[in-house]
């Protein structure tokens, strides 16, 4: 990366291709690798919780444990990835840029532009989910989708953190103009507005979400037990939504959709979710999915 340098402000502009891929002349940027690291490290963090479950459920034999953890975490990982880029885009499209893409479709399907809605992306999660509880119902009896849910919270939680560091990366999601001395001066800001010291907001994400994925994995390592089924969950979506929706007070509008004078399209969307996860971990036993 380059050019960094400390005067009243950290003056951030990193060259966004990490590398070029030979042969192809293909470059990879420092957001796709950040997308992807983030995602590897849900996966091995996502393999001893659900090696957890299975050996505690009595629906699956002890000798196939290691099997079925493998089996089961590599297609639930695929379910899981489809099911962010495709909710992701859609989010963006559909929130926050349709008239313009109501004018050229075909820049729906260019991804590698940018453009992915955390909002979409979780309710892509969530279908994706509930397709993988029917195609694999027979194979994984007694698993529910709020305990599914509990269990991907987690390192969900670490992996958006990575996302949002390569947010910082590509100069986007910015925050508002400050004069306090952690504003960071982006040099090609993606909306192409003037440099002037911002609040790092996808930094502040970034940070909240690695807090929380520290505070569910140590509900879970530590009193995994003595939780109901759906708290974890509801924990989830009440920090990181709640989170969001305070941080978004700090960032330039987004959304050509609605007037954001009052409050951003992000914070909207975060309210539902945020009465969701106040639900599951009041009356976790009564929510029942597919």
């Amino acid at each position: 990366m380059s050019s960094i340098s400390f005067l009243a402000w950290l003056y951030w502009d990193p060259y966004p291709q990490a590398f070029t891929i030979p042969f192809i002349n293909r470059p990879v940027a420092w957001y796709g690798i950040c997308f992807v690291t983030g995602f590897i490290l849900g996966y091995l963090i996502l393999q001893p919780i659900f090696r957890q479950y299975l050996q505690g459920n009595k629906h699956y034999p002890k000798e196939k444990i290691h099997e079925l953890t493998t089996l089961f975490t590599d297609r639930l990982t695929w379910f899981i990835v489809i099911g962010t880029i495709i909710g992701a885009r859609l989010g963006h499209v559909l929130f926050y840029d349709l008239p313009s893409y109501l004018r050229n479709p075909v820049d729906i399907l260019k991804i590698w532009e940018g453009g992915l809605a955390s909002h979409g992306g979780t309710l892509g999660v969530i279908i994706s989910l509930n397709l993988f509880l029917y195609l694999y119902r027979k194979s994984l009896p007694g698993l529910s989708f709020v305990k599914l849910l509990d269990m991907l919270v987690i390192p969900t939680a670490l992996t958006v953190t990575f996302i949002r560091i390569g947010n910082f990366v590509n100069q986007e999601i910015l925050g508002d103009p400050t004069s306090l001395p952690w504003g960071v001066i982006f040099g090609h800001p993606a909306d192409r507005s003037f440099p002037e010291p911002r609040h790092p907001v996808s930094l502040y994400e970034a940070a909240s979400y690695f807090c929380i994925f520290i505070i569910l994995y140590s509900l879970w390592k530590f009193r995994e037990v003595k939780l109901k089924q759906g708290f974890l969950s509801g924990l989830f979506f009440v920090l990181v939504f709640g989170s969001r929706f305070f941080i978004d007070f700090l960032k330039v509008p987004q959304s050509q959709i609605i007037d954001e004078s009052f409050l951003q399209m992000g914070q909207y969307l975060s309210l539902p979710f945020i009465l969701l996860g106040l639900y599951l971990m009041i009356t976790p036993k009564r929510l029942q999915f597919g």
